[in-house]
Order: C-alpha cells, then sequence, then structure tokens
C-alpha cells in the first residue's frame, strides 16, 4: 500500500516527464511483477493519462497485457483504459481495446455508461460502423439499454440520414424497457425537419400527448422555424396557436424564428409587422425583442435595400443601447458594403473605434470584399492599409478577396503580388485561397498551370478538397471532356482526390497517409448531370442521377432544374412533368426557375391555357414571376397576335414592379404593329423610352416597324428625333422612307431629310441623292443640284462607309463595316429613264464609284430572352 501512496507521488511530480514517470511505474509493477490489484487501482489514473498526452500507445497497449495476466483479469481497470482513450478522443485506441476485451471476456460486459460514452465519441467522429457494433454488442451482452443511449443512437441515425431507421428504434424504446423523454422526440422532429418532412414530423405532437406527456417549446421551435424556413408561414401561424392551446407562450426565440424565416424568403414587410407588435410594450402578451431580434430586422431590411429603414432602427438601437457589439455593427457595414454605400460603409468603421466597439477583421474584410468586387481596388488597398495602422493583421480572408477580384479581372500581375505578400507577411494560402486561384486558371483555360498549382497545394499539405475537385470537374465539363469528368467523379469515390491523378498528373495520385478524402457532393453531380445533358446524354444523366440516390445524397431543386430545363428545350413535355412529380415527392420545393423552365416547354408546344395556369400556381406559392417568365408567356401571345392579352400582361409587369425589358417591348411592338394598332405600339414605346431612356434599339425598331405598317409620316418624324439625339442609324430603313416619300411625291420631305442626314456628316448610299437631284432640277434649282451632285460623288467614292456625328466639332465615330448588298448606286449607274440631270450626273461619274453604301440592318440585339441594355 506505500509503495502505490510513493509510486502515485512520484507519478504525479513527474507528470511532464512521460518517459521517466513509466520508466517508475514500470519498474514497480510491471518488472516488479506487482500482483497487488489496489496499487494498480491508485495508480492507473495517474499514468494513463501521462502516457495519452505523450501518444505512449506502445506503453499502454503493455498494460493492458500485463492487465490480462492476472489471475483474474480486473475487468474495470480494462475498462477504465478504454475510458481514458475515448474521454481523450483516440477512439481508434480505444476501440481496438474494448474489441480485445469483449473477444475475450464476452461474458463480462461493462456498464451502459461506457457503452454511452463510446457511441458518443463514435458519432462525434462519423464512426457509424463502429455505432453499428456497441448497438450489437449491447444487445448480446444483455446490458440494459437507458433512454439516453437509445437517444445517441436515434441522433446518429438522423444525422446520417436513415430517418425511417431513427423512427424505428424510437418505436422500440418501450420494448427495450425505456420510456421516450422529450429529448427523444426532439431529436427525431429535428430529424424530420432537417429533411424537410415537417408536417409527416407534426404527428409526435399527437404521439406525446397519447402518451400523457406535453410537447415543450423548443419541440415546437423546431416546427416552426422549419416551416418558416420552407416558406409555409400558415402553417408556422396555426402551430404558434396550438402552442397558446397547450398553454405554452410563445417566446422571444420563437418569435426571431419567424422574423428570421420571413426576412431570409424576403418578406419584410410581414416580419416588420411581427417586430412592430413585439415593441408594444407587453400590451399584447408578446416578449419583448432582444439584441438577436434587432439585428434579425437590421439584416433584413438591409438585404431588401431598404436603407432608410435600417438606419432609423440603427438610430433606434443606439438609443436603446443595444448598437455597442461588433456584431450589430458588422451587419450594418455589410449592408451598406451590399448597397454600394462604401463611404458611408467607412465612415462607420471609423464610429465603431469612436463607441468602443473595435472593429475585427471581419469588419474591414467586409468593405475590402465589397470594394474588390465593384473592382475598387485602389480603394480595397487603402482599407488594408487602415486595417494594419489600427493593429489588425489582414488574415486569410483579407488577401483571399483583393485576390479573387484581380483573378475575376484577368489581373495576372497584381494577383502574382498579392500571393507573394500574403506569404511573405506569414499568412500562408490555405485550401480556399489556392481554389480561387484554381478556379481563375480553369477559367483561362491554363491547365498545365493549373496542374502545377495542385501539385504545390498537395507538397504543401494543404490538400485538395471536394471544391478543388469540382472546380476541375466543371472545367471538364465546360471543355467538352464530359467522358473525363464522369470517370473522375467515380474515382472519388474510391481515391478522394487523388482521382485527380486521372488527368495524367503522376504526382496527384501520391496520397500521403494523412491527406483528407473529399467525395462527391450535390455539386459534383449537379455539375456532370448538367454537361451530360447539354451534350443531349439524358439517359446517361439519370444513371447518374441514380447513382446520386444511392450515395445517400438528396437531390435539390437545382439538380431537378436541370432536368427540366434540358427535357422543356427538347419538346419532351410530359416526361419533364414526370421529373416535377419525382421532385414533389421527393419533398423538392419548385423554384422561379422550375416554373420557368416547365412554362417554356408550354409555350414551345403553344399551350397558353396552360402556362397562365402555372403563372397563378406561382403567385399563390408566393413566388413572383420575373421578366423571364413574362417574356416566355409574351411571345406565345404575340406569336399568335393576341394584342389585348398582351397588353394586360404589360400592365401587369408594371404593378407588381417587374421591369421589361428591351425584349418584352420589342414583342409588344411588333405585334401591335402588327395587328394595326399603333397608338397602343406608340404607348408601349413611350413606356419603353421612360424605363430604359432614348435608346437607339428604341427608336430602330418603332421606326422599322411604323414604316412597314405603311405610317410613313409618323416613321418620318421618329426618324428626324433619331437624327437630333445623332443615333448610329445602320439599324434604320431610312432608304424605304426616302422610297415611300418619292413614291408619294413627298420630295420636299425627301429634301429636308437629306439636308439634315449631310448636316450631321451622315454617310449612306449615293443613290439617296438620285430622286432629290432630279426634283430640284425639275424645279430648276441649279445650285442646289450642284451642290448636291458633289456630295453625292465625294460620297460615292468612299467604298467602305462609316456614320459619323459631327456636333459642335465633337466626333462620334461609329465605326461599323458593312457589306455590299447590291447598292442602288449601282443599278442607276445603268439607269436610262429619260431623265435629263440623271444622265447629266451620270457622265460624270467614274467608272466604278458608288460600290460601297450604308447598308439597313435588321437589328440582332433582341436574340436572348434575358437581354436588358
Amino acid at each position: 500500500m506505500e509503495k502505490a501512496k510513493l509510486l502515485g507521488k512520484a507519478l504525479v511530480k513527474n507528470s511532464n516527464n512521460p518517459q521517466l514517470a513509466w520508466m517508475l511505474f514500470n519498474r514497480t509493477l510491471i518488472v516488479g511483477k506487482c500482483n497487488n490489484i489496489t496499487s494498480f487501482r491508485r495508480t492507473l489514473p495517474l499514468i494513463i493519462p501521462i502516457l495519452i498526452r505523450a501518444n505512449m500507445f506502445s506503453e499502454i497497449d503493455t498494460l493492458h497485457h500485463h492487465l490480462l495476466l492476472f489471475p483474474t483479469p480486473p475487468h474495470h481497470l480494462l475498462y477504465s483504459i478504454v475510458k481514458f482513450l475515448a474521454n481523450a478522443d483516440h477512439l481508434h485506441k480505444a476501440f481496438s481495446h474494448f474489441q480485445s476485451i469483449r473477444t475475450q471476456f464476452p461474458h463480462t460486459p461493462p456498464s451502459i455508461i461506457l457503452y454511452n460514452l463510446l457511441v458518443r465519441t463514435c458519432l462525434k467522429q462519423n464512426c457509424p460502423n463502429f455505432v453499428s457494433w456497441l448497438y450489437k454488442d449491447i444487445i448480446l451482452s444483455k446490458v440494459k439499454f437507458e433512454t439516453y443511449t437509445l437517444n445517441l443512437l436515434i441522433d446518429g441515425l438522423c444525422d446520417s440520414g436513415r430517418l425511417e431507421d431513427a423512427r424505428e428504434l424510437f418505436d422500440l424504446m418501450r420494448a427495450k424497457g425505456c420510456e421516450p423523454n422529450d429529448y427523444s422526440f426532439g431529436i427525431l422532429a429535428r430529424g424530420y425537419c432537417r429533411y424537410g418532412l415537417a408536417l409527416k414530423g407534426m404527428e409526435l405532437l399527437d404521439l406525446m400527448k397519447r402518451m400523457g406527456s406535453v410537447p415543450n417549446i423548443v419541440i415546437y421551435n423546431t416546427f416552426i422555424a422549419s416551416f418558416c424556413k420552407e416558406g409555409n408561414n400558415d402553417e408556422a401561424e396555426r402551430l404558434v396557436e396550438r402552442m397558446k392551446e397547450d398553454d405554452l407562450a410563445p417566446n422571444v426565440v420563437t418569435f426571431n424564428t419567424r422574423i428570421s424565416a420571413l426576412c431570409k424568403s424576403g418578406k419584410i414587410l410581414e416580419a416588420s409587422r411581427i417586430f412592430r407588435d413585439m415593441q408594444m410594450d407587453g400590451e399584447l402578451g408578446l416578449p419583448n425583442p432582444n439584441a438577436v431580434t434587432h439585428n434579425l430586422m437590421l439584416d433584413g431590411f438591409c438585404r431588401e435595400g431598404m436603407l432608410e429603414e435600417a438606419k432609423t432602427l440603427v438610430l433606434s438601437m443606439k438609443r436603446d443601447g443595444i448598437f455597442s457589439s461588433v456584431d450589430s455593427y458588422n451587419i450594418w457595414l455589410l449592408g451598406l458594403v451590399r448597397n454600394g454605400k462604401f463611404l458611408e460603409a467607412q465612415a462607420v468603421l471609423e464610429e465603431m473605434a469612436d463607441d468602443g466597439a473595435r472593429p475585427n477583421a471581419y469588419s474591414y474584410n467586409i468593405l475590402i470584399d465589397g470594394l474588390c468586387k465593384n473592382d475598387m481596388f485602389a480603394d480595397a488597398r487603402r482599407v488594408v492599409d487602415l486595417m494594419i495602422t489600427c493593429g489588425v493583421s489582414p488574415d486569410v480572408a483579407t488577401y483571399s478577396a483583393l485576390l479573387q477580384g484581380y483573378c475575376r479581372k484577368g489581373k495576372k500581375v497584381e494577383a502574382n503580388k498579392i500571393l507573394n505578400e500574403m506569404i511573405s507577411g506569414g499568412c500562408l494560402p490555405n485550401t480556399y485561397t489556392c481554389n480561387i486561384l484554381l478556379h481563375s486558371l480553369w477559367r483561362e483555360g491554363k491547365i498545365a498551370e493549373a496542374e502545377r498549382l495542385m501539385q504545390k497545394m498537395n507538397e504543401r499539405g494543404e490538400g485538395l478538397d471536394t471544391v478543388s475537385c469540382n472546380i476541375v470537374i466543371e472545367g471538364l465539363c465546360r471543355s467538352g471532356k464530359i467522358d473525363k469528368a464522369v470517370e473522375i467523379v467515380s474515382e472519388m469515390w474510391v481515391h478522394g482526390s487523388a482521382s485527380l491523378g486521372n488527368l495524367g498528373n503522376s504526382y496527384i495520385g501520391l496520397v500521403d497517409e494523412n491527406r483528407k478524402i473529399c467525395l462527391p457532393d450535390l455539386i459534383t453531380y449537379s455539375t456532370v448531370i448538367n454537361g451530360l445533358c447539354r451534350d443531349g446524354r439524358l439517359d446517361e444523366a439519370k444513371k447518374k442521377f441514380v447513382e446520386m440516390l444511392g450515395r445517400n445524397l438528396c437531390p435539390d431543386s437545382t439538380v431537378y432544374n436541370i432536368f427540366l430545363h434540358n427535357l422543356c428545350k427538347r419538346g419532351k413535355i410530359s416526361s419533364a412533368f414526370q421529373v416535377l412529380k419525382d421532385m414533389e415527392r421527393k419533398g423538392c420545393n419548385k423554384t422561379l426557375e422550375t416554373y420557368n423552365c416547365l412554362i417554356f416547354g408550354l409555350g414551345s408546344t403553344n399551350q397558353v391555357f396552360e402556362m397562365f395556369g402555372l403563372m397563378d400556381e406561382m403567385k399563390e406559392r408566393g413566388i413572383s414571376p420575373n421578366v423571364y417568365t413574362y417574356n416566355i408567356v409574351l411571345s406565345s401571345i404575340c406569336e399568335g397576335e393576341r394584342s389585348e392579352e398582351a397588353a394586360f400582361l404589360l400592365d401587369e409587369m408594371l404593378q407588381r414592379g417587374i421591369t421589361p425589358n428591351i425584349y418584352s417591348f420589342k414583342l409588344l411592338i411588333k405585334t401591335f404593329c402588327r395587328t394595326g394598332e399603333f397608338r397602343p405600339a406608340q404607348d408601349a414605346f413611350e413606356i419603353a423610352v421612360s424605363v430604359w431612356g432614348h435608346k437607339e434599339v428604341l427608336y430602330s425598331l418603332m421606326f422599322n416597324e411604323l414604316l412597314s405598317g405603311g405610317e410613313i409620316l409618323e416613321a418620318k418624324q421618329l426618324f428626324e428625333d433619331a437624327l437630333d439625339r445623332c443615333f448610329d442609324l445602320s439599324s434604320f430603313c431610312y432608304k424605304d422612307l426616302f422610297d415611300r416619300l418619292c413614291l408619294h411625291e413627298n420630295l420636299e420631305c425627301s429634301y429636308d431629310l437629306l439636308k439634315k442626314m449631310l448636316q450631321r456628316g451622315c454617310r449612306f448610299d449615293p443613290a439617296l441623292f438620285m430622286p432629290v437631284i432630279d426634283y430640284l432640277g425639275r424645279r430648276g434649282n441649279k445650285h442646289e443640284v450642284n451642290e448636291l451632285t458633289e456630295r453625292m460623288l465625294a460620297m460615292s467614292s468612299e467604298v467602305e462607309i462609316e456614320n459619323n456625328f459631327h456636333i459642335d466639332g465633337k466626333k462620334l465615330n461609329h465605326s461599323k463595316k458593312y457589306s455590299d448588298g447590291g447598292s442602288d448606286w449601282q443599278t442607276i449607274l445603268h439607269r436610262d429613264d429619260g431623265s435629263a440631270i440623271a444622265m447629266k450626273t451620270l457622265k460624270r461619274v467614274q467608272k466604278g464609284w458608288g460600290q460601297g453604301y450604308l447598308q439597313a440592318q435588321k437589328n440582332e440585339v433582341f436574340d436572348e430572352w434575358d437581354v436588358t441594355v
């Protein structure tokens, strides 16, 4: 006994010298062949932690084997070694010892407490196979389960996506002698909500009541948060009422959950209403808003660009003394930067120090990142200098923001400077930083440089992660190497990032022991599925989708939308709606893109009634159609020349605050003009000008349609306006205007227009002069005839014609080349219609003149659905 006491004191004294401590313990108890269990029981809790801290696991193994040599092995001491190892997070060592003990002594199990510890550690370190082994061992050893044990197992099953197994185990709890408690219900409720099955999980509330228990506020808040996140605010409201029926008062967490979800879904006005109700000093029996509530509202206002409301809230928070935290300031900073208020954001940074809320690295990084995204690199560098001056060192995020900005703009020299500055400052690039460079190199097609970067990442021990692999896979898909991308995805499940060795880099395949395995994720599969669909290989894309499901990766709306887009694009509408059904079965919510894909598909088969039905469904679900949605429907309506419905859609767009783009107005104006409704066409044109300004593209569109519809005088007036605004005339069919004016003997108007074009310095087909010269010659205006003839001859000598405008000595050069479309000037050279002036002119023309002219071109800016100016 005395020997054990002296050894204990020696171990404590030498705890920082593990080698000496072990030597003392070994010589005293093991080499000395001490068979006194009490000595081991007193000294084991001292020596094991010392050995674990020093990673002396072979010595622990020696001690384990020595204890087994006792005539009656001390199981409690053997299990205590397992406990120490597990508590120190050395799970594999602990499990190895535990399995050894259980194999040798199957009829002497430990207490359930040790099982609980091991299960908890296995779940923490994501070792589901170990958990499964432990569960089976508990059953075989007939150790009585505790509710806590089963709660751990249910939680582990939920975390690994095995929700049905979790529910099955939950239902067996009573059979195993354990009564489910609030934690049991809470864990399962969280599992249902995590996988978008909150409605199904609601049956737990009824089950609790049948079992004589009342759901607590945490469980209610879990479901409320899930419904709010899904956008199902009506169900969330009903659940709040149900809480009250159960005599549970919604607390500030309940309201914060609702406000957070509403703000994230853009329903800021509804969130603001709840916030105001909470501020009414208990009149409505609601909890008072706390700092978190205020921060949520501030973030919501900033996200929606409601800066005036945000400023008012900031002043209110300052007055109430709850705007002193760095978190609040950072939310305000982020809001200002998101809305482009960089000067105000810098002022807030300076204000923070005065208010005692010292800006942290994140505060500065918010402003630096915003400036870089707006290509304001010099200003970003000045903020970095300010950061250093204020004693805050730039971190990886700081340099990464600068690096990403320079890479995005292709500023390779500046990016290299940042990288060198980063390394020389002792801030080593992490995987995120390297991925920025990797993405830039792949985007620019610099594959060899990208491979060298991946090698450096490997050598530095940073390693490639799933994002790195996704960047490479996306690059391969974009460059048409889809088969190679598919091959890498398959290899990732076996070799992780080492699968990139398939690119031909043998060094990537050399994976050291500490290399982290990176498995394909949803983005990986979305990328290859998109690549396959874009390449027309839909069957292979479906196989990849099935493979993804088999790997327990739950598809999201993005994956389904890829299929919907490609099926609708190919006119496979029935197949698209089959995919939609599967999407709904899997609990994926329809997004704006989902509806746009389906509406486009219906539009391609001219199913207008069904298109309007989908738009109504969108509105009912709180999804606002965007300009692309309306353009799809407009295109189908206008194709059928249904002008009244087109006008109705335009009104609806404007009332809903959706700005029609140029393509929208093109559809409307062309439809109105082709149905002879020129007044509505003019109204649409005026609205377009009020929205987009006096754009050349709008004027040329309206002019050409008026002219095509025979509205010559209105077209002439618009053409004069275009001349006054010095537009490039290449897209105006003005030759047709002159022809029609001459046809109706409006030669005086032609002469006026020609003079105006000459005054503006326009270059055009010399043939435009001829009818006017004839007209002036018949009137005997010899001076004007001679002057115009000279201008015509000078112009005809220019082979390539450009539109040049000279206003107050300032030259606007629209240097465009036009192909020779068979100039009217060439026709006139061979004309003999008895015109004396024409014949006189022809004699003065040198052979070959007049080969080039300004050919009216059809405007092609409307090729895309979502074109904006």
